[in-house]
């Protein structure tokens, strides 16, 4: 069972990560369908998960990961990574069980925990990393108000070959607070 809301989404919540999601983010994390969106090679054993949810719950960084949930049941995972509290910037992350795409979750859990990096961490920047051909992630991102900033060519090899990453990035400023 997912931990505590965190925050809530017009139709997502973001709640804790706890010891009993380890299952759900290790089954989902090695799907092939998953994986092949995000930049993870290697299999990932319960061990080596189980590893990363205690250094979520330890606090040992200022990084934030949260599980995306509908309905109390965690459909997938959202995270600010790589947080700099210096310049006030975070690289958002982001995945969703196959059974939940398509239904704006992604979106929704996107534009929440934006918000919440600009309104209560007071950061400056939020940016994303896209696989050119994830063309779901890209409209995620361009849905939830971020911008396409440029090409990083050859940026990732997957799949034997070498691939184009696109970057997006939103600033406080441009965040829609639908006013």
């Amino acid at each position: 069972m997912p931990g505590p809301v965190f925050l809530r989404g017009e139709t997502i919540t973001l709640r804790t990560v706890e010891d009993e999601d380890v299952s759900f983010l290790q089954e989902t994390i090695n799907n092939p369908d998953v994986r092949h969106g995000l930049s993870a090679t290697e299999p990932i054993s319960e061990r080596a998960e189980r590893e990363w949810v205690e250094s979520v719950a330890s606090g040992e960084t200022d990084d934030v990961h949260l599980l995306v949930c509908v309905d109390g049941e965690a459909v997938g995972i959202i995270g600010l990574n790589d947080v700099t509290d210096r310049i006030g910037m975070a690289e958002l992350g982001y995945w969703l069980t196959p059974d939940a795409w398509g239904n704006g979750y992604a979106t929704d859990a996107a534009r929440t925990l934006t918000e919440y990096a600009f309104q209560e961490r007071r950061f400056h920047r939020v940016y994303a990393k896209v696989f050119a051909g994830n063309e779901g992630s890209q409209r995620v991102l361009e849905k939830a108000g971020f911008q396409r900033e440029g090409t990083m060519r050859d940026h990732w090899f997957r799949d034997g070959r070498y691939e184009d990453v696109y970057l997006y990035g939103l600033l406080e400023s441009e965040l829609d607070r639908g006013e």
